[in-house]
């Protein structure tokens, strides 16, 4: 078993789910320690130096530069401890299987088949005959982002190694809640003291990525009155009926499942509600500043819309900027993607650079100051219990990481 493989398979059992009911403190969830104190311990096995786990989780360590490489700028290579609450994903069982084509089925949940057809995933038909990483079928698999993880501990194993492998100084870092928006806010830039950084956070193998969505989150609660059914008439105002109503007046063609490639979307991420109370959460996207600000516009004018059809304030809204588009920032530095670019390409992959149809804490970095484009972990289905990575994805990765930092040490 390689060793990126072994410690991708360790790292998936460690629970890390963020919880964005709890996304006032950082991290939201405690258990991210676990895994942050974890991978401390082994990096310090592996002689990283300055070694920390600060107050809010985050992970940093330095890699010295190779002999002749130590006056080139500091590179960081980062991704993130939680997965995403919008599937379950405590208690992940791993296992390995081989693909040997048409529905991959990951495995069998009260007699049946959690799978996924090539109809719906034309990527499989590459994947025939390769050995892929899957779950018993009621979770997710946590390759987003462990996959990340792995990768860039097992190119810090192997400089452990063998020193001389060139690369400039490196900075490592694993940042808690990306998930629910906040993983890179609290990370200390002056301290990290990088020129330029990738994240590791990418889907199938050779993407990348250095352009994102705007995004905000909308949290719309809604106001009714509670009566006996009996006595409804004219009286009673159902919260629940109100955010459907709501929901109605959003663009039903920018949903995320009618969107692609630049097209942003509404996305309706959770509604709770009774007759007297009701709140949906919504995240807004889209690449163009424009677009995405014209949504955010829309979507509070169904708000005025709806309180003038009840005659009074009845629905409110709270809305939050997540991030923006790294391609503002990012494009200044074309040759963070050349070089990712000729990485790829000298490992045998051949590099797919598209829009993220998301955000990574490299939306967050890159404005802060830290050029940061994305690379790919290699996994697929990522958010649900569908999720594999291919083992050969795992490995190439750290190949692809390996000629990467050498040219960032030339």
């Amino acid at each position: 078993m390689s060793d990126v493989l072994n410690r991708f398979l360790r790292y998936v059992q460690v629970d890390t789910q963020s919880a964005d009911e709890h996304c006032d403190q950082v991290p939201s969830t405690a258990i991210q320690f676990d895994l942050a104190n974890m991978l401390a311990d082994e990096l310090r096995d592996l002689g990283a130096r300055d070694v920390t786990v600060s107050e809010n989780a985050y992970v940093t360590a330095w890699i010295p530069a190779s002999e002749g490489a130590e006056d080139r700028p500091r590179l960081g290579l980062i991704s993130h401890l939680d997965t995403t609450e919008q599937a379950p994903g405590f208690g992940v069982k791993p296992h390995v299987m081989t693909y040997e084509g048409g529905d991959l089925v990951c495995a069998m949940v009260d007699g049946k088949a959690i799978s996924i057809s090539p109809a719906l995933l034309p990527a499989l038909n590459d994947l025939v005959g390769e050995e892929l990483v899957c779950t018993d079928g009621t979770t997710l698999l946590g390759a987003d982002d462990k996959a990340g993880i792995a990768e860039i501990m097992a190119l810090v194993a192997l400089i452990a190694e063998n020193p001389a492998l060139p690369h400039p100084e490196l900075g490592i870092c694993f940042c808690p809640d990306e998930e629910i928006g906040h993983g890179a806010e609290l990370l200390d830039l002056d301290a990290y003291s990088c020129a330029y950084a990738y994240t590791v956070d990418g889907g199938p193998i050779g993407e990348l990525e250095w352009e994102c969505f705007n995004a905000a989150e909308a949290v719309v609660r809604f106001q009714g009155f509670s009566i006996h059914p009996g006595d409804a008439k004219g009286r009673m105002v159902n919260a629940a009926e109100l955010a459907h109503r709501f929901h109605s007046l959003l663009p039903a063609v920018q949903r995320p499942e009618y969107t692609s490639g630049y097209e942003g979307f509404y996305y309706l991420e959770g509604i709770s509600g009774t007759v007297e109370h009701a709140t949906s959460r919504y995240i807004i996207r889209d690449h163009d500043a424009g677009k995405f600000q014209a949504k955010i516009d829309h979507l509070l004018s169904a708000v005025s819309f709806m309180n003038e059809e009840q005659g009074c304030e009845r629905v409110t809204v709270e809305i939050k900027q997540q991030y923006r588009n790294m391609a503002e920032k990012v494009a200044q530095y074309p040759e963070l993607i050349t070089l990712a670019k000729e990485a790829f390409a000298e490992t045998g992959v051949e590099p797919n650079v598209i829009p993220i149809r998301g955000g990574t804490d490299g939306a967050q970095l890159s404005f802060r100051g830290l050029p940061c484009p994305n690379l790919s972990t290699g996994a697929y289905c990522c958010h649900g219990v569908n999720e594999f990575i291919p083992v050969k994805s795992l490995e190439t990765m750290v190949d692809v990481l390996t000629h990467l930092v050498a040219k960032f040490a030339a």
